[in-house]
């Protein structure tokens, strides 16, 4: 009789688990952090009601909620639940509450508030993941052939590095023919990417801000002219829980947070860009209102470090497929007004190229520009280009395989460090190198 009961107990839950895993979709995700608000994000699989239970993981007696809501099928099925009852430079512990059932989710769920560090102490030390071109394979939809994503693996490698935050540099995810024509196949691929188990751990524990190049905008090499651009940016901000959108006021997912002594600068390359091919009139990748926008917010912001996240290469000086150095012009002037403003602490961050490299641009009288480009996470690598004449990359800098990046930010005040190391798929070191914050004057 008691193994009956066992068995019947064993199978019950089972099935309840089973049931719940029906209900989530993908997530929960940690979104933006700031002293006084969090954001955790939920996809459904169908319309339910949804909310976040939360508690100082050093007083789990004292609980507090989310305002609940209700999943939209218009949404896509997301929820950005906001964790408001918090305080500076604490750790919480979260669950998942569904149609009035709380989720069994077998990994930690967690978030951080950031601390009030500024005048009182020296700045935190901190860990940033960083990646782009994210391709999870759909044969239904993909061209024939050898599979072009894989090793998903990788985010369980990101997620054992134990990083506050990471960082997506575009091409998260990648609309196929079928899918940037229609509202329906923009919300069907995006949940396809969010979906797949490997990824999910890291995104319970692990706090996540975005950027888009062509292949989450739209068709590949996607410009300005893209028809249903407003589609795919409702999307984005469905799916990801960036603290702001459109800074310029004229559309994009142009947008800035800060992380400690660090201010990230979210680029858009694709809503202002005018077509790779065209030949007459001005030639922008990112226009000027945003370019005006990315300089006012340098000159106002006392960062240590400003890291310019884009999704083309900005520094590469080989012109080839839709990096910077195919807009001549706003690439020089971009440069020339972070070196007439005398901005300090300037850092970019960039993907797209399917491999990865640091370049560094000299310039008289002041310190160098770089430019990291971390890529390929689960995209095919691009593992030919090793000899390509970008004469800026710094020699043993390029890795031709999938890969991510860790930044590991340490020091007292006035004299931090960022290390930036690169891990193989299974979080193995490729390469590290340090840059100095007296190097960034």
């Amino acid at each position: 009789m008691k193994k009956l009961v066992l068995f019947l107990a064993t199978a019950l839950f089972g099935f309840a688990s089973h049931a719940q895993k029906n209900i989530i979709q993908s997530g929960p995700m940690v979104g933006y952090s700031d002293m006084k608000e969090v954001a955790i994000w939920l996809q459904t699989q169908k319309p339910a009601k949804v909310k976040i239970k939360y508690w100082e993981t050093t007083n789990p007696k004292n609980v507090f909620e989310t305002t609940e809501q209700i999943t939209a099928i218009e949404h896509g099925l997301t929820a950005h639940l906001i964790a408001n009852k918090v305080d500076e430079g604490r750790t919480y512990t979260y669950e998942v509450w569904v149609d009035g059932k709380k989720m069994n989710i077998p990994y930690e769920l967690s978030f951080q508030t950031q601390k009030l560090w500024a005048w009182r102490t020296d700045p935190p030390t901190f860990k940033l993941a960083l990646g782009s071109c994210n391709y999870v394979a759909d044969s239904a939809y993909d061209r024939p052939g050898k599979p072009y994503g894989g090793d998903y693996q990788i985010f369980k490698s990101i997620r054992a590095k134990d990083p506050d935050l990471m960082l997506w540099l575009g091409d998260n995810t990648y609309l196929r023919e079928a899918d940037w024509g229609t509202k329906t196949g923009i919300y069907y691929r995006y949940t396809h990417s969010r979906a797949i188990p490997e990824l999910q751990e890291l995104l319970g524990a692990t706090h996540h801000y975005a950027i888009w190049d062509d292949h989450d905008y739209g068709p590949n090499d996607g410009d300005r002219s893209f028809v249903n651009k407003q589609l795919t940016y409702q999307a984005f901000q469905d799916f990801w829980a960036n603290p702001n959108y459109n800074a310029t006021g004229q559309g994009g997912i142009t947008g800035t947070f800060v992380w400690n002594d660090a201010q990230f600068f979210l680029m858009d390359d694709r809503w202002f860009r005018t077509s790779n091919k065209r030949t007459t009139g001005t030639r922008e990748m990112l226009g000027k209102a945003q370019i005006e926008w990315l300089i006012d917010a340098l000159k106002h912001s006392p960062a240590t470090f400003k890291f310019i996240a884009i999704g083309n290469q900005v520094l590469s000086d080989l012109p080839l497929y839709e990096n910077m150095a195919t807009y001549a012009e706003e690439r020089a002037a971009l440069i020339k007004a972070i070196t007439d403003e005398n901005i300090s602490g300037v850092i970019f961050l960039t993907g797209d190229r399917h491999q990865t490299e640091l370049t560094q641009l000299n310039r008289e009288g002041t310190y160098p520009l770089r430019d990291l480009t971390v890529s390929p996470l689960t995209s095919s690598a691009n593992s030919k280009t090793k000899d390509e004449k970008n004469t800026l990359r710094i020699p043993d800098t390029y890795i031709g395989e999938r890969n991510f990046a860790i930044l590991e930010f340490t020091g007292k005040r006035k004299e931090r460090v960022v290390t930036i190391i690169i891990y193989d798929t299974y979080g193995k070191e490729l390469w590290r190198k340090s840059i100095l914050e007296s190097e960034l004057k």
